[in-house]
């Protein structure tokens, strides 16, 4: 089986290589268009299918993995971070409070798509000023959903789901597609 990851994120690329997964990379073109009108599931998963379907178009003998990952809180979508005043507010309103983190992923496989949204719920702990300021100067918070990445700081203080999806691929449901472990 060829394998494509749609996605230039080295986390996706970390989390496929820990599983001992064999694949190239070639991001999807396309541009990520979220349709605010669509429930937040359904629309996460058209913008997972649409990188997909980018890159399967070019390589159809191609098995293809496109994803992207939310923060949804409160009703709304917090996604990357313009700037880091930007940063500061997410990170101000997810201390000590519960925020979900969704991926939607699409695979295709023989010109056919599979489709789904996983959930992990996340609960910051009460984060100090020296704290957001220290991460955010950091750059740290600037490529990433809701303003952080789990893997590289202590915010949190207990998830609820698959702690690969917060990283940003949920690889129980990925390697149970491909029947491997993980």
């Amino acid at each position: 089986m060829k394998l494509l990851l749609a996605s230039n994120s080295p986390r996706r690329k970390e989390l496929l290589e820990q599983a001992h997964f064999h694949f190239e990379i070639e991001p999807a073109k396309v541009e990520e268009v979220f349709d605010e009108s669509l429930p937040i599931d359904e629309a996460l998963m058209k913008v997972a299918q649409t990188k997909a379907m980018d890159v399967a178009d070019v390589y159809p003998d191609y098995v293809v993995i496109g994803a992207d990952t939310i923060v949804y809180f409160q009703g709304k979508r917090l996604g990357k971070p313009k700037n880091k005043d930007e940063a500061k507010r997410c990170l101000y309103a997810l201390s000590n409070q519960t925020h979900e983190v969704k991926t939607g992923v699409c695979i295709i496989r023989d010109h056919q798509p599979y489709t789904f949204v996983e959930t992990t719920k996340v609960h910051f702990r009460d984060l100090s000023d020296f704290e957001i300021d220290k991460y955010v100067k950091s750059g740290a918070c600037m490529d990433k959903a809701g303003a952080y990445g789990i893997q590289e700081c202590d915010f949190v203080e207990w998830i609820d789901g698959s702690y690969s999806n917060v990283v940003g691929l949920p690889m129980e449901r990925i390697c149970q597609f491909f029947h491997v472990r993980f």
